[in-house]
C-alpha cells in the first residue's frame, strides 16, 4: 500500500488532522519602515484597514491600522505555536508577558481558561525591506486541560536543534525528535507534553536533487506532510509541489525527493486527541455548552484584561530579541538571523 493516503491542495487557512486545528502560512514582503515601524502612510491608500487580507503589492495588514499584525484578541482552549522564520513578531499579553521574538523563534502559547494577547510585525528596518514569514500552528487541548492557566513559553532559535543529514537535508525539531536530537520541552499542559502523543513539528529543508526517507512512526498517529517551497518535488511515488500537502501513513517510511529546485516541507504529526470540536472564532472547545460559557466568560473577566496603554504595541526600533514573562523573568538573545 502506498505512504500516501491522501494528496491534496491547500487553501487558506490549510487543512489539518487531530490534534492540530488548522495552520497559516503568512509570508509578506513589507517595504522599508516608516518612523512608526509601520508602512508608510502613502502606501495605506486603498486597503481595507481593519481587515486587509488583500496580498496588495505582496503584502497586508491584516487587523493592524498603522502597524501590520493582529491587536489585542481572546483565544480559550487550544494552544498557538507561532514559528517565525523571518522578521519579527511584538507579543502582549493580558498576563502582562511581552517579547520580541523572530529569525527561527518560536512562540508555544498555552491559551487554556482564557488570554488576551496581541501579535504585531514590526518593521523595524527603514533602509531595507522587512520580509516577514511565519507560521501560526493551533494545537488543540484534551478536555482535561481546557481550562488550565493560560502559559506563554519562547522556544529561542539557539535552543532549536537542526539535524544535518549526509544528503544535505536539514530538519529543524521543534517538537518531537530525530535522531537523537529531542526538542526543546513544550508547555507543561500541551498535548506534546503528554507521553504517548507522538507529537512532531519539523521544518525539512532539501537542496534540489537530494532525497531522505523520512522514518516511520508508530501506528494510530495522524501525519501530515505540507510542501511551501519548491515545484517538481515528490513523495514515493506522488509528486507534490509549493501549496500541496499530503496525508502520510504513519508506519511506512516515506521517500522524499527534492526536484531540480531547493524544497521545504512542515511535518505534523501526532495522536489523536479523538474529542469532540465546537470552535468560534478564537474559542475552541468539547461541547456547545462549553463555547457559550466561554463567550460569557470574556464578556464578563476579559480573560484578567489589557495591561497596555493600546491595543497594538510594539516596542522601540532599536530592541533586541527578548521576553518578559508573567513572573518578572527576562531573557534576552542576540539579534542574529537564522539561517
Amino acid at each position: 500500500m502506498s505512504v500516501v493516503l491522501e494528496h491534496m491542495e491547500l487553501g487558506f487557512p490549510w487543512t489539518c488532522l487531530d490534534p492540530f486545528l488548522f495552520t497559516v502560512h503568512h509570508l509578506d514582503h513589507y517595504p522599508e519602515g516608516h518612523t512608526h515601524q509601520g508602512p508608510h502612510p502613502d502606501l495605506l491608500a486603498g486597503r481595507p484597514i481593519g481587515t486587509d487580507f488583500t496580498y496588495q503589492d505582496g503584502w497586508s495588514m491584516y487587523h493592524g491600522d498603522k502597524i501590520p499584525g493582529f491587536p489585542q484578541h481572546p483565544h480559550r482552549g487550544f494552544e498557538t505555536v507561532t514559528v517565525v522564520r523571518h522578521g519579527f513578531v511584538d507579543h502582549s499579553d493580558s498576563l502582562g508577558a511581552t517579547a520580541r521574538y523572530g529569525e527561527g523563534d518560536v512562540q508555544w502559547l498555552t491559551t487554556g481558561s482564557g488570554i488576551m494577547h496581541a501579535e504585531m510585525f514590526p518593521l523595524i528596518h527603514q533602509d531595507a525591506p522587512n520580509t516577514m514569514e511565519l507560521f501560526q500552528i493551533w494545537l488543540n487541548l484534551p478536555p482535561r486541560n481546557k481550562m488550565v492557566p493560560a502559559y506563554f513559553g519562547m522556544l529561542w532559535s539557539e535552543e532549536i536543534p537542526t539535524v544535518t543529514l549526509p544528503s544535505g537535508v536539514t530538519v529543524d525539531v521543534i517538537a518531537g525528535e530525530l535522531d537523537g536530537h529531542r526538542a526543546p520541552a513544550a508547555p507543561p499542559d500541551s498535548w506534546a507534553s503528554q507521553p504517548g502523543s507522538d507529537l512532531a513539528i519539523w521544518l525539512i529543508r532539501m537542496p534540489a536533487d537530494s532525497e531522505w526517507t523520512l522514518p516511520p512512526t508508530a501506528p494510530g498517529v495522524n501525519r501530515m506532510l505540507y510542501c511551501f517551497v519548491g515545484s517538481d518535488a515528490g513523495v514515493d511515488a506522488t509528486a507534490i509541489r509549493k501549496e500541496e500537502a499530503v496525508r502520510l501513513d504513519p508506519e511506512q517510511p516515506a521517500r522524499l525527493a527534492a526536484g531540480s529546485e531547493n524544497t521545504e516541507f512542515l511535518l505534523l504529526q501526532g495522536r489523536p486527541i479523538a474529542a469532540p470540536v465546537f470552535q468560534m472564532g478564537p474559542f475552541v472547545m468539547n461541547s456547545p455548552e462549553e463555547l457559550q460559557q466561554a463567550f460569557v466568560d470574556y464578556r464578563t473577566t476579559q480573560f484578567g484584561g489589557w495591561p497596555w496603554s493600546r491595543p497594538d504595541p510594539v516596542h522601540d526600533r532599536t530592541e533586541g530579541r527578548f521576553a518578559l514573562h508573567a513572573d518578572g523573568r527576562v531573557e534576552h538573545r542576540a539579534m542574529t538571523a537564522r539561517p
